[in-house]
């Protein structure tokens, strides 16, 4: 690992920032950022601090795409390019996007709704992630039910019910791709502003 990078890293620069930064000031780098992390999480592992200048210091990091897929596809899902072009415009209201928050140790969760166009954000308690529990809470949009057209998911099991959803407001249930958050980005954005 070069001097340059690390030099980056404790300026609190992530390792795909300094990779970049290096690549302009003209200094060949002929490593990767996934490289870097792996040499902070040995550093780690070692004492070191270098895993303090990263924005999150998650415990154990998964790698991106890494391992096998436990579980299997939700059953009768739509897929986010099946959805109406209006809802890309985000010019309507009634265009949800819809995620599940876990609580610190995996106590409970939040189910967390919003809309498209206006921002307009439901935020609610669960006391699990399964199925039942994310249903009968995302009924929270009951009273929205005029104002519902499309919701759009990840792929977590926990909104294996969608057709029930679906059925219950009267809405079309998309899912997007795995590992394709920025497809969802607005709704991805605000639970990290509730984290």
């Amino acid at each position: 690992m070069s001097g340059a990078t690390l030099a980056y890293i404790r300026l609190d620069c992530s390792p795909q920032q300094a990779i970049a930064r290096l690549a302009l000031e003209e200094t060949p780098v002929a490593i990767n950022h996934e490289s870097v992390y792996q040499h902070i999480y040995r550093d780690k592992q070692r004492g070191g601090d270098l895993i303090k200048h990263l924005r999150c210091q998650k415990v154990y990091r998964k790698r991106y795409g890494s391992g096998q897929q436990r579980r299997g596809m939700i059953k009768n899902r739509l897929s986010i390019d099946l959805r109406p072009d209006i809802v890309d415009q985000k010019t309507r209201i009634g265009d949800w996007e819809g995620d599940t928050v876990i609580g610190k140790a995996h106590q409970g969760a939040l189910v967390t709704l919003v809309d498209r166009c206006s921002r307009y954000t439901l935020v609610r308690r669960v006391d699990s992630k399964h199925t039942n529990g994310v249903c009968a809470t995302i009924s929270m949009l009951g009273p929205h039910k005029a104002q519902c057209h499309t919701i759009t998911f990840d792929n977590g099991r926990e909104f294996a019910g969608h057709e029930t959803i679906a059925a219950h407001l009267q809405a079309a249930v998309y899912f997007a791709p795995p590992y394709h958050s920025w497809e969802r980005g607005l709704n991805e954005n605000t639970n990290g502003l509730v984290r």
